[in-house]
């Protein structure tokens, strides 16, 4: 496959010509590397380190007098966060080149992590979250083939590239053992691998479910404070998307704990062994799949959106809930190429009152089924953002 081009591209030169240090954060193995190598091989001046090479991390040993002698090039600094000691002296280093475009740097932890190193460069830094693959990236159609490759791998490059199911299932199975013997004890000193590892199995078959701090940390034997400190790292690591309820001013008494979701569908699927889409079409996880990969794709295209979900103590849900100022989208995830929605979610419409409400299911041809609420597909998704941008 040709070079993908990513939905930040676009945006990265403009970052760069109005910032001193722009920063990319997103889970291991996301391309954020590709993507920084694919500006850099544009510029004339330009210069790269991974500081996990300890080649490369050798240089900045005496780091003043290293970054003095590239003074006159865009610094790429990849994964940031195993030498935080950096940053006061990339903060001075910054004010005495006095423009912007000194800094571009690449971290797998997330921005709170990050922040926790960086507060001296405050003002003069941007944070841009880059995800595995959207949809939108990869395809600008439907069709069964082409979705159900994307829906059963996920959207990290090397998964969904693989040259077949058997490869990709290893290559993610291999990710998540590196994740959990590389990030989590780099990060939180003192977590296991073994209680991560059996944490996010049971996550991953309670996929999209509202968190029980307390009966997960009975079954694992410890603390729902620990519990939720797990699940903290795990959401700053970009492994678990938190989605948090929303707290309408409404009569309603509403559910008040975040529901939890794994964010790529492809580890999901390797945390629970299915080993292809027929085997994901028959599992029960099946409709909980579909809801996390439209969404992670909603979520990345509307990023300057709120995101929460809707449901009250009598049963009425939205699944996700999108808002920006005075505007608010709906949007409930059936899978099924004649989506039903039920009595509780035109309850949930009359009660949240979006400008538009969309049922995302596997359909070709987005059509409205009332006034403003529509039928439409993960491909739709960066149209509907045009239409409410």
């Amino acid at each position: 496959m040709n070079h993908i081009k990513r939905k930040l591209e676009n945006e990265l030169k403009a970052l760069l010509g109005s910032f001193p240090a722009v920063a990319i954060v997103g889970p291991r193995q996301c391309g954020k590397s590709t993507l920084a190598l694919s500006h850099i091989e544009k510029l004339k001046a330009a210069t790269r380190l991974d500081l996990e090479k300890p080649s490369d991390a050798q240089q900045l040993q005496t780091p003043e007098l290293y970054l003095e002698s590239q003074s006159d090039k865009l610094i790429c600094l990849d994964e940031i966060q195993r030498v935080p000691e950096l940053f006061p002296v990339m903060r001075s280093f910054i004010d005495d080149q006095n423009r912007n475009g000194v800094f571009l740097i690449l971290g797998s932890a997330s921005p709170d992590l990050l922040r926790q190193s960086s507060e001296s460069l405050a003002g003069r830094i941007i944070y841009r979250e880059l995800s595995p693959f959207l949809f939108s990236e990869l395809f600008g159609n439907y069709s069964y083939k082409t979705l159900s490759s994307y829906w059963y791998r996920g959207g990290f490059p090397r998964s969904y590239l693989a040259k077949d199911d058997k490869m990709s299932l290893v290559w993610r199975k291999n990710f998540i053992n590196t994740y959990l013997e590389r990030d989590v004890p780099g990060i939180k000193p003192g977590m296991t691998k073994l209680n991560i590892q059996r944490l996010l199995k049971m996550l991953a078959h309670m996929q999209g479910q509202t968190a029980n701090y307390s009966a997960l940390g009975n079954s694992l034997g410890t603390s729902h404070h620990t519990v939720k400190n797990y699940i903290d790292l795990l959401a700053q690591t970009y492994m678990l998307r938190i989605l948090p309820p929303m707290l309408a001013n409404t009569k309603k008494r509403l559910v008040k704990s975040p529901k939890l979701y794994l964010r790529d569908t492809g580890i999901l699927h390797a945390l629970l062994d299915i080993s292809g889409f027929e085997d994901l079409f028959s599992h029960p996880v099946f409709g909980a799949s579909w809801e996390s990969l439209c969404i992670e794709n909603l979520i990345q295209e509307f990023e300057d959106w709120e995101a929460c979900f809707y449901r009250s103590s009598q049963g009425h849900e939205m699944d996700l809930v999108l808002t920006r100022g005075k505007k608010r989208l709906a949007f409930e995830f059936k899978v099924s190429k004649s989506p039903k929605p039920e009595k509780g979610f035109w309850s949930a419409i009359t009660t949240i009152r979006p400008d538009a409400t969309y049922i995302m299911a596997p359909v070709e041809i987005m059509y409205p089924t009332k006034e403003n609420v529509f039928v439409a597909g993960i491909q739709h998704i960066s149209k509907i953002y045009d239409r409410h941008n």
